[in-house]
């Protein structure tokens, strides 16, 4: 199969390009950084360097400005924004003038696409599956702009995936940035600990991509999380205990406002309960369902 991959140098991209390679599939990675895509594979800085006559069987969309990576001013919030939204129109545009269209669109989305939590609904412990709706938060928002437009790719006939992520667990990522504070012993859980916390192993991420590639009966939003849901103290206990440290230091609600803003609010003072409704039913076999397990994993392995 010959799969287009964006986002293809990122953390989970970089993983997926080598998962699909070594299943024989030969992966055009477009970044606007070739020279950082693996030599193995082949790297183009426009769609425009795809002739018309080569044959494109899947496109995966993971491209986008990591969206914690600095406190969301005006300026940031845009940024994220048109990292992802400009990527997949360019893509629904590219799927629209050929005349062999790919079997399957696979678009990244976030968990955020939810929302946030009401006031006074801190301990909310209701299920969240596909069919939930978001809100009027920038995370929501930006999630249903860009799935809107991801979806066009139905209108020409395409089988459209929408790839609702939550905390991706692995050796790079959000993980590798907590670490630090916890191996001190400065790790703590954040406000109440109560939110919660939808976590993946990146081994399953990437299964459920491929999953997605395989399984022609499955589209439209999925839930790429464990089945397993923890909220933030939980996580905090579990990551202590797995490198052994103690994690006595809470951060609390007002320090996380004051020195996030709202990414803090939404990001880490937030979290709803959400379940891999679709992709259960779609017969997926996690091979990391409990976060314990997970952990060791990543961590505890060579």
């Amino acid at each position: 199969m010959q799969i287009l991959v964006t986002g293809g140098t990122g953390f989970i991209g970089s993983a997926l390009c080598e998962a699909l390679t070594e299943k024989n599939h030969q992966v055009i990675v477009l970044s606007r950084f070739p020279k950082k895509v693996n030599p193995l594979l082949t790297a183009i800085s426009s769609l425009d360097e795809i002739s018309i006559e080569q044959e494109i069987d899947a496109v995966i969309n993971l491209a986008g400005e990591p969206i914690a990576a600095k406190r969301w001013s005006a300026a940031q919030k845009h940024k994220i924004r048109t990292s992802r939204l400009e990527t997949t129109k360019s893509l629904i545009d590219f799927l629209s003038s050929r005349d062999k269209k790919p079997e399957v669109f696979i678009s990244g989305s976030a968990i955020g696409y939810y929302g946030i939590n009401l006031p006074n609904e801190d301990k909310n412990d209701n299920l969240v599956g596909e069919n939930a709706k978001g809100d009027d938060s920038f995370s929501s928002q930006l999630c249903q702009d860009w799935e809107t437009i991801a979806l066009q790719a139905e209108q020409l006939g395409i089988r459209t995936c929408l790839l609702r992520t939550g905390l991706v667990l692995g050796n790079k990522g959000a993980l590798a940035r907590m670490l630090p504070p916890f191996k001190l012993c400065l790790g703590g859980k954040i406000g109440s600990g109560n939110q919660w916390m939808p976590w993946i192993h990146i081994k399953d991420i990437l299964g459920i991509i491929i999953h997605c590639l395989e399984k022609e009966n499955i589209q439209g939003p999925i839930n790429a999380v464990a089945p397993n849901p923890i909220n933030n103290a939980e996580f905090t206990q579990s990551l202590g205990k797995t490198i052994n440290r103690p994690t006595p230091l809470p951060m609390p609600s007002l320090a996380v406002k004051l020195l996030m803003g709202q990414m803090g609010e939404e990001l880490l003072l937030s979290g709803k309960q959400v379940i891999p409704q679709k992709i259960l039913n779609s017969e997926y076999v996690f091979e990391f369902e409990l976060l314990n397990e997970a952990l060791r994993d990543i961590l505890l392995t060579d």
